[in-house]
């Protein structure tokens, strides 16, 4: 089952989901043109948005598809390899 995730950024609007990158934080794109990434991360303040560059979200993604691959979880790895192959073709 997919689940799809969105925040709002207070300068760049709805931000979607990419993927889990560890229990306290999550990596997320700017819903329409899939150009910004943001690793935002859940601290005793809130919410934090950090600026990432294309390259970087690359990468992240990538570590996450190894550590899925390793971990054995088949159903968790397609949907993260298909969301690479749609956000870095």
């Amino acid at each position: 089952m997919i689940t799809e995730t969105y925040l709002n950024h207070p300068t760049f609007g709805l931000l979607f989901s990419l993927c889990l990158i560890d229990s306290e934080s999550a990596l997320y794109t700017t819903l329409y043109a899939q150009r910004l990434f943001f690793v935002v991360t859940i601290s005793e303040r809130g919410l934090e948005f950090s600026a990432i560059s294309r390259q970087e979200a690359r990468v992240t993604v990538e570590s996450r598809l190894r550590i899925l691959r390793r971990s054995g979880s088949r159903q968790d790895y397609d949907q993260l390899q298909l969301v690479h192959q749609q956000t870095f073709p």
